[in-house]
């Protein structure tokens, strides 16, 4: 939203709003209810949001489907305990990243995990499938959605990026927390919203990754287990309330995040931990590698290595991944590996056959 687009309210409705707002030292202000817990700390109130982060492959998807069965069932799943209001049980997730086709087979998996049947939607459960809209619409179809559903108590966003068109803009970042901080205050919700790391630290991407850790109550950190790559391990790096002990899951048999009883956190070594290897399969996902491309290769022909290794540069820029020289012969053998772009006589080509 442009600065200029605000309306300045008239003194009337400024001296409204200086009345609704006064805090009374002789004034009952009821403590917002915990709808949302972790052991016995508070990860989730009515009237506030949450947010979880994690690098690409961490399962931070998985993560939140167990948040959302839990509130559909008002119950347990994972070490997540929900314990929502008769007139809070109506749970909506959105979804801003995949197609409907993605969009169902997590909503089956939050069913499933909920314990009940796949083939019929409940009543509290409402799934919506933003992707193919504009950031500007998504935003008003989601500030619809929390205004008119009815018994709304939770409303899961994956994820919060697709809002802005700029993730490092302040003022945009500005406006959508806060627009959770209106819905949530104003609806009595809870908001739990996911966002992706930066790939060389552990901070939240972005401007809105600032604005997340300044006015979140609870930021969770899902991540990869160094010593075993099918567990994933969620810790609080940011909670108002007490921090829970960390804990882990995998994905089982059945693809459903599995409690990991047995998981001993490990402790934090100090000081800056060991930079891991740059890796494209781990830290750039399949829609940013093959949207990099269609514009590394728009209207050009391509014949030598150096032209194709700066062509990769300019692509990948354009998705917000700066690559040095290093980095992009590693994403150009990566490439190769993966048949994703082909070299025919002295042209580099990007295949059309190919498969992730």
């Amino acid at each position: 939203m442009d600065k200029t687009d605000i309306r300045i309210p008239t003194d009337e409705e400024l001296t409204a709003y200086m009345e609704e707002s006064a805090v009374n030292a002789n004034g009952a202000y009821e403590q917002s209810p915990v709808v949302l817990m972790v052991d016995d700390a508070a990860i989730g109130t009515l009237g506030n949001f949450s947010a979880s982060i994690g690098k690409a492959k961490s399962k931070k998807t998985f993560n939140v489907t167990a948040i959302a069965a839990s509130a559909l069932k008002n119950g347990t799943v994972l070490k997540y305990r929900s314990s929502f209001p008769e007139d809070k049980r109506t749970v909506l997730y959105i979804d801003t990243e995949q197609g409907r086709h993605h969009c169902q087979k997590v909503l089956k998996r939050i069913l499933r995990l909920a314990e009940l049947p796949e083939d019929k939607n409940p009543d509290n459960l409402i799934m919506l499938a933003l992707r193919k809209y504009a950031p500007p619409i998504r935003l008003a179809i989601v500030e619809q959605a929390i205004g008119t559903i009815p018994d709304l108590g939770l409303v899961i966003i994956d994820g919060i990026r697709d809002f802005l068109y700029d993730i490092n803009s302040p003022s945009e970042a500005t406006d959508i927390i806060s627009r959770f901080m209106q819905w949530t205050d104003d609806r009595q919700i809870h908001i739990h919203t996911i966002l992706h790391q930066n790939k060389n630290d552990e901070n939240a991407r972005g401007h809105i990754g600032t604005e997340l850790n300044n006015k979140a109550e609870t930021v969770m950190q899902v991540e990869v287990d160094k010593m075993d790559r099918t567990v994933s391990v969620v810790e609080a790096i940011h909670i108002r309330d007490r921090e829970f002990e960390p804990f882990a899951f995998r994905i089982n048999d059945e693809v459903l995040p599995e409690l990991l009883d047995s998981y001993q956190p490990q402790e934090k070594k100090i000081g800056r931990p060991a930079k891991e290897p740059f890796d494209p399969y781990k830290e750039i996902s399949e829609s940013v590698h093959r949207a990099a491309l269609d514009a590394a290769f728009t209207n050009v022909c391509i014949t030598s290595y150096d032209d194709y290794l700066e062509r990769l540069k300019e692509g990948y820029a354009l998705q917000d991944i700066k690559l040095g020289h290093n980095k992009a012969v590693k994403v150009a053998t990566f490439l190769s590996n993966k048949r994703l772009v082909i070299k025919e006589g002295k042209e580099y080509k990007i295949n059309p056959d190919s498969h992730y």
